[in-house]
């Protein structure tokens, strides 16, 4: 990265580091952009040059979010299950009370300020389903193995199947946050959610390589 690139990322980061502590105290909607220019010691139009929206500003790593299990589709090894790797990087992070989950003091204040702003909530929504949207289009550039099926690029199991997985990961870290928000300890939080998640994913897992027969008996079963 050369200099002007590292200024900009700099910067970026000043505003975004003067923007949140405001949000957390005042709320999202009470807090306006020049009050953050301010507090940043930049204009607001520098503001808006590097967060085109308010929303920006609160969700400011949002375009690493929405990549994030895409990026681990499209990495992983030959060969690997995408359901295998989506949850062996969750349960990592987990057992590393990684900071992103929201396992640290201010992340009770930080889902609160969502909750009372329709905004962030709309956005929220928004960053769910362009993660979602991504990782199918991952998958169809590195289709699963598919036992006993079709294993075509365009398949349309493929976006359904990045719907189970997108919808498993993000109903994790809403357990997560439930349980934090109700008084539970992140530690207990955490633990109960890793063997939560390992279950989910694992029947998501199963039912990818499931033998043709095995799984025809088992949608019998359920009818």
């Amino acid at each position: 990265m050369g200099l002007r690139e590292t200024k900009k990322q700099q910067t970026r980061t000043a505003i975004a580091d003067a923007a949140l502590p405001l949000f957390l105290k005042h709320g999202f909607d009470r807090v306006t952009v020049a009050e953050v220019a301010r507090h940043a010691g930049v204009s607001t139009n520098t503001v808006f040059n590097y967060f085109p929206t308010k929303e920006d500003l609160f969700f400011d790593r949002q375009a690493e979010v929405e990549g994030h299990l895409a990026a681990l589709v499209r990495n992983r090894a030959p060969g690997t299950c995408p359901v295998e790797t989506i949850r062996d990087d969750l349960l990592t992070a987990l057992r590393h009370d990684d900071p992103a989950l929201g396992l640290h003091p201010d992340a009770p204040r930080f889902w609160q300020v969502i909750h009372d702003s329709a905004a962030l909530r709309a956005r929220e929504r928004e960053i769910s389903e362009r993660a979602e949207t991504a990782l199918t289009a991952a998958l169809a550039e590195h289709p699963p193995n598919i036992a006993n099926g079709p294993n075509q690029a365009d398949h349309p199991v493929l976006a359904l199947l990045a719907g189970a997985i997108a919808g498993t990961h993000q109903a994790a870290l809403r357990e997560l946050q439930r349980r934090i928000l109700s008084g539970e300890t992140p530690a207990d939080a955490r633990d109960s959610v890793a063997t939560a998640a390992a279950q989910a994913f694992n029947m998501l897992c199963f039912g990818l390589h499931a033998d043709a027969d095995q799984t025809s008996q088992e949608l019998r079963l359920l009818q």
